[in-house]
């Protein structure tokens, strides 16, 4: 099998995860790297096996036999950053989620890509974490029809980051689009439908409050979304409940039944004190005849070394190389990146008007 050459855009926290996922890939390395932050640079190409280090984007994308890129730059660069490889060198992208952040841009970047002759990828790894997959693939057959989904996020705060871009509205698009597009992605995939309505109460109550830096993202909240299908979910987002056992529930209620999945934040966050991390679950609870049941799905200690999300940057990797490859379909489009974004925006105007919001997609 040929090689795939990629080149790496942002060389931070989530771009050195990518890079050991890909690195587990057989036939798969990346080749160059670019950051503004020379230490992060140097330590990305180190971890991919002495990547060259480009001076620029410019400069990256001169380099010869590259296959794919990957965009794992702050949030208010990944427009830019599309919009000079469209014009300069169009390849096969990932890029990080979310693909915007602000409402005048959806357009924008759905026209960049109407004819783009390569797979387009936003990264959207909570879909592949091994329990929310089993959910997805059962969800509809065991409820009956799901008419209730809730997800609820009990979590650590913002990480430290370069700037602390990641504390500020204006570069994040919102905590409800920067954290939180993943979770409006994963709702409209499990129900197969399109949102018409968001509701949504949000603040900052405890966390970044007294930093040296002002910092306006929010760190609590609860939205709900009504669906065409007649459907509702619901998120519930804490970011000051990093003592919680599991990181992320998702249940999903039908007529027949509710499925649960339960998942582990990063295995490097759990006290040793406590033994063995947490391992990740699936609950089944049928109403007739009752009796629920607990399936156990262990992710691969390898997959687990290689980053923070039990294991499905490193599917999303495998499915990416096939997309790129002609093997397989992308299976998170631009579309489905754009209307994740849309979803939290709209969120995020709810919350701060006190409003619900209509969408039309």
């Amino acid at each position: 099998m040929t090689e795939l050459r990629y080149g790496l855009i942002g060389c931070g926290m989530m771009a050195q995860e990518h890079v050991r996922n890909i690195a587990l890939l057989p036939d798969v390395r990346v080749a160059v790297v670019f950051d503004l932050v020379a230490d992060l640079a140097q330590a990305a190409a180190d971890l991919a096996g002495g990547a060259r280090i480009a001076a620029s984007l410019a400069d990256l994308l001169t380099q010869p036999g590259l296959d794919a890129l990957i965009i794992a730059s702050p949030n208010d660069c990944h427009l830019p950053q599309l919009r000079q490889i469209v014009e300069t060198r169009p390849l096969p992208i990932l890029c990080e989620k979310p693909l915007f952040t602000d409402s005048a841009d959806m357009n924008a970047v759905q026209t960049l890509f109407a004819d783009y002759p390569h797979p387009v990828w936003v990264a959207m790894e909570y879909r592949y974490m091994p329990p929310v997959a089993a959910l997805i693939a059962q969800a509809a057959a065991v409820t009956g029809g799901i008419r209730m989904l809730t997800i609820r996020e009990h979590r650590f705060p913002f990480l430290d980051k370069v700037g602390s871009w990641n504390r500020t509205n204006a570069r994040t698009g919102g905590t409800l689009v920067e954290k939180c597009c993943h979770f409006f992605d994963l709702m409209r995939l499990i129900l197969q439908s399109e949102p018409v309505r968001v509701m949504a109460s949000a603040a900052q109550d405890v966390n970044h409050k007294d930093e040296a830096q002002a910092s306006d993202v929010w760190d609590n909240a609860y939205v709900i979304v009504d669906f065409a299908s007649g459907a509702r979910a619901m998120l519930e987002l804490c970011m000051f409940a990093e003592g919680s056992r599991f990181q992320e529930e998702i249940s999903a209620v039908g007529p027949l039944a509710r499925i649960e999945a339960q998942v582990p934040g990063p295995g490097r966050f759990w006290p040793a004190a406590l033994g063995p991390a947490p391992v990740p679950l699936v609950t089944v609870s049928p109403r007739d005849p009752k009796g629920p049941y607990t399936m156990e799905l262990p992710v691969d200690p390898a997959l687990l070394d290689a980053g923070d999300h039990n294991g499905s940057t490193f599917y999303q990797h495998q499915r990416f190389a096939a997309a790129v490859r002609g093997a397989a379909p992308v299976e998170v489009t631009v579309a489905d990146g754009a209307k994740a974004v849309a979803m939290g925006l709209a969120a995020q105007e709810s919350a701060r008007t006190g409003q619900a919001v209509t969408l039309r997609f």
